[in-house]
């Protein structure tokens, strides 16, 4: 009896997460992103950008630009926030003119998937650089 109380909990929160993780698998996140950026220490052309999961793997992200004919793979974490996400938003890091894409969101889940930070960014917060964050809009396909 005392384990039964608990299984509605542990149920509804292995299927949110199966749920979260259901919305990159069978979506894409799209934006147009208006500047240069790098991820993965490699540089990505502004443009339409286009995110999707690569195969099973829920951990490694295809990130691609079609019109520059570019497509970078990226391993990721995923943490759990406190809320669901209210919009599919893309985070970068900005430091002068050089733009890190740090993080992205999406709406109605709680997962915050993470891009490892890359050796330019790491060498410019070496260096103190200041630095602040540009949110875009996206949207799911």
């Amino acid at each position: 009896m005392k384990n039964a109380k608990w299984m509605l909990p542990v149920t509804l929160m292995l299927l949110s997460g199966l749920m979260a993780a259901q919305t990159l698998t069978h979506s894409s996140v799209v934006a147009r992103v208006p500047f240069k950026f790098m991820v993965n220490n490699k540089i990505m052309q502004a443009g339409d950008l286009i995110v999707k999961r690569l195969g099973a793997d829920p951990n490694i992200l295809a990130i691609g630009n079609f019109d520059a004919r570019q497509t970078v793979l990226v391993q990721i974490d995923r943490t759990a926030g406190q809320s669901a996400a209210g919009e599919t938003v893309l985070t970068f890091n900005h430091y002068g003119s050089r733009y890190f894409l740090e993080s992205i969101r999406i709406e109605g889940s709680e997962w915050t998937y993470s891009l490892p930070r890359t050796k330019a960014e790491a060498e410019l917060l070496s260096q103190n650089v200041v630095g602040s964050q540009t949110m875009l809009l996206a949207s799911l396909r």
